[in-house]
């Protein structure tokens, strides 16, 4: 049983009037009595909320920054007329700060023996899974001086998947996809490892992909023309060690890696390639393998939901161990993972020729636009020395790409809006030269 506002100001009025209402017990009787009739009476007359049924139904995934509408449906088995406040608690981080008082609490009344239904919409914050907390009921009698609360626990849970928000640069990448693979009247021939065609030699073009039997029975000289080769096996690589924790603007550096490897694995299964994704520090966070094109975004949109960076030191061994499991025969292995000194030359490079060796590797890496400004800044003492530091830290960083270039390693190194864009660029890249 709650007490209300209005029932606690009549109770105090109540009380006040000892010496000013009435100057006996028995005025004092006259006056609280009734008072504690209708209190009685208000209690009474309000619904039950043990008896109440709930269920809930809804969705079930959402886009990160895009909402959820999860149904309540409330049923009404007591023969009262159920008034009632109903909080549906979630976790804070399912809605925009500041939000969560006016979207989680309902007002509603349900007759006796009728259902209604309420929606709670939710707007989560961060990826991963959110489950549904307690619902409380505060049921109110008609003049509302008396109320019955309770609980009930109805699991749901909502999945937040990554935002893709890199999807916008997917219709442009498709249609370069389309040139190289000859399926539109702008045809641009690659160096890939199928054959297509022949055609007369050109100035400017490869004097290897001449068909010397071909010319021979003819008065021009023939090339042979390629087109990129499909079904090849890609394995996106994500490290989720301590170096992916690093915020970039408003997120971690994970979420642009998974935003780029969300694109990539979107043009590649449509480019009829093969894709697998394995996100790896210490130990596998998640795998996903052997799905067919249909199925290959969706699962690895699922399997990237709940991950969260980890504050531990990449296992470099390990990591490269793994890949070479999961690609036993030669592939296109990207790894997206960071370009700081220390953990490359001390973690990567050693390790680095096992996956050369038979296996065609990116690296791709997020920039800190912050960098790029602080090394632009003038004016001040101060941003002097930062320009100075700044420019010191783009100087480490292009050193250690190029020591990974020497490896035959293709570096796509960007800012966290333009990774994507530029690792599907990459992609192409080596189709077209024939190295998938």
């Amino acid at each position: 049983m709650a007490l209300t506002g209005r029932t606690a100001l009549l109770a105090a009025l109540g009380s006040l009037p000892v010496g000013i209402w009435a100057p006996s017990w028995t005025g004092i009787l006259a006056v609280n009595a009734p008072l504690a009739i209708a209190c009685a009476c208000d209690f009474a007359l309000a619904a039950p909320v043990r008896r109440l049924r709930l269920t809930r139904s809804g969705d079930t995934s959402v886009r990160l920054g895009d909402t959820a509408d999860v149904t309540l449906t409330i049923t009404n088995p007591s023969r009262r007329l159920l008034r009632a406040d109903v909080r549906d608690a979630w976790p804070p981080s399912s809605w925009q700060p500041g939000t969560e008082i006016a979207a989680s609490r309902h007002e509603t009344t349900v007759p006796a023996g009728e259902r209604r239904r309420i929606t709670t919409r939710l707007r989560p914050t961060r990826r991963g899974d959110r489950h549904a907390d307690r619902v409380t009921v505060r049921s109110y009698g008609p003049l509302r001086l008396f109320s019955r609360q309770g609980t009930h626990t109805i699991p749901w849970s909502v999945r937040v998947l990554p935002a893709f928000t890199s999807r916008k640069h997917l219709p442009s990448k498709l249609a370069r996809l389309r040139e190289l693979d000859g399926r539109t009247n702008v045809l641009t021939r690659g160096e890939g490892t199928e054959f297509d065609s022949l055609r007369e030699y050109v100035p400017g073009d490869d004097t290897r992909s001449i068909d010397w039997r071909a010319t021979a029975r003819q008065s021009t000289v023939a090339v042979r023309t390629w087109r990129p080769e499909r079904d090849r096996h890609i394995l996106l690589v994500l490290d989720t060690g301590r170096t992916s924790a690093g915020r970039v603007g408003d997120a971690p550096r994970l979420d642009a890696s998974m935003d780029a490897a969300l694109l990539l694995a979107a043009l590649a299964s449509r480019a009829g390639d093969r894709v697998d994704l394995l996100a790896y520090d210490r130990r596998v966070r998640a795998l996903v393998q052997g799905r067919t094109a249909r199925e290959t975004l969706p699962s690895v949109v699922n399997a990237m939901a709940s991950l969260e960076p980890e504050l531990v030191e990449t296992d470099a061994r390990g990591l490269t161990a793994t890949a070479l499991r999961t690609a036993p025969r030669s592939s296109l292995i990207v790894l997206l993972t960071t370009l700081d000194t220390a953990p490359v030359e001390e973690g990567l490079l050693p390790v680095l020729p096992q996956l050369t060796r038979r296996h065609t590797v990116v690296v791709a890496s997020v920039a800190d636009p912050y960098i790029a400004r602080m090394a632009a800044a003038r004016g001040t003492t101060e941003a002097v020395y930062e320009a100075a530091a700044a420019a010191q830290a783009q100087s480490e960083r292009s050193r250690t790409a190029e020591q990974l270039r020497r490896h035959g390693v293709t570096i796509v190194d960007a800012t966290p809006d333009e990774l994507a864009p530029a690792l599907a660029d990459a992609y192409l890249a080596l189709k077209a030269a024939g190295r998938l």
